[in-house]
């Protein structure tokens, strides 16, 4: 019971505070800006691209400025590559058993890709989404065209990560990034090195066997949308050991369903719905609501990974419904569906693949 206690008191605890408001505002910056240039274009239907292009400025937040540009520099590289293979799937009408055949070939990768790199946050969570989304709605543009907006809105997340430089012009030389090490414990007598590459040739296998397992449920099931059931299977993976994985999964599963009651007051007609009281504007209103959520995404990211998803999935429902719009029924209730499903399929992956026995801690 005390254990129990203690994993409930977690589950709703948040993490202390870490300069969380200037890297939420460094993140809805890089976010607005190309949002609001699609806008007064009059393309907020490509709103997705720069939306995923902008999640660079999401890494590397807490670092120094050469450092941060390292690294975001890194995740821009994985995030734009996620985007154009999903793309180069749309306009090629590839879906079904063939994404989730890419996507979970994509998701290994990406994991050995994060972990050679040390992405944070940590994994290929938002690469698998940028492909999966990019490859479920129809493609407008060329794919040049999509993949310039995405390529150019990280460059401007890069820009303003980098932005204080200019005021401090500070730089520290032989910088190294500080995060935990995530090898886990070691054999007896294995070299670091070797050790090293077998954890994470594991943790890709979670990834890929846990995107591979969500996204065939997800086509079977006969779903729109299997790529939301595959990115939220690898949500759980990100965590630490397994019971940080269990929370991530948890919490997930409740945000994701308490964000869907955000857009289901936008997107559902009644007297609490932005959209009532601006009428012909409803692509115009939907991006300004993406860029609004942005900001407390981020702000939560960190702390408490439920709430930032009370405001992430506003972010990808209504960049999704711009881009293709449907049924608003329909998509709150496939998004719920696949949610629990993949969260579900990540959680008992990663209790069921674990490092094997007789290791001892470092």
């Amino acid at each position: 019971m005390p254990a129990i206690i203690a994993h409930a008191r977690e589950l709703h605890r948040l993490g202390p505070a870490n300069n969380d408001r200037l890297s939420a505002v460094r993140v809805a910056l890089s976010v607005a800006v190309p949002g609001l240039v699609l806008i007064l274009i009059g393309r907020p239907d490509l709103m997705m691209y720069a939306v995923f292009g902008a999640l660079t400025g999401m890494y590397g937040r807490n670092e120094t400025h050469q450092l941060r540009l390292k690294h975001q520099a890194q995740a821009a590289l994985f995030l734009v590559g996620g985007l154009t293979i999903g793309v180069l799937l749309s306009v090629n009408h590839i879906h079904s058993w063939w994404l989730v055949l890419v996507a979970t070939l994509f998701a290994g990768a990406g994991s050995l890709y994060a972990d050679a790199v040390r992405l944070k946050p940590i994994g290929p969570f938002f690469g698998i989404l940028a492909l999966g989304a990019c490859a479920s709605v129809p493609t407008n543009v060329p794919l040049t065209t999509a993949v310039l907006i995405g390529a150019g809105s990280a460059a401007f997340s890069l820009l303003v990560g980098f932005a204080g430089w200019f005021r401090h012009r500070r730089w520290e030389t032989g910088a190294v990034r500080d995060v935990p090490d995530l090898r886990g414990p070691l054999r007896q007598g294995t070299p670091v090195r070797t050790a090293t590459i077998q954890a994470a040739m594991v943790h890709a296998a979670r990834y890929a066997l846990a995107v591979s397992v969500a996204g065939s449920i997800g086509v079977l099931s006969g779903s729109g949308h299997p790529h939301w059931a595959m990115a939220a299977a690898a949500v759980p993976l990100a965590g630490a050991d397994l019971p940080s994985r269990v929370h991530r999964g948890i919490h997930r599963i409740v945000g994701t369903f308490l964000g869907l009651a955000v857009v289901a007051v936008v997107l559902f007609p009644g007297p609490l719905s932005p959209l009532q009281y601006f009428p012909g504007h409803t692509a115009v209103v939907l991006a300004v609501l993406v860029v609004l959520c942005q900001f407390p995404t981020e702000l939560f990211m960190a702390r408490h990974y439920g709430w930032a998803m009370v405001f992430f999935t506003p972010v990808i429902l209504l960049i999704a419904q711009l881009a293709a719009p449907m049924d608003p029924g329909l998509l709150v209730m496939e998004r719920a569906v696949e949610t629990f499903v993949g969260a579900v399929v990540g959680i008992a992956v990663a209790v069921l693949v674990r490092a094997p026995r007789g290791r001892v801690p470092l």
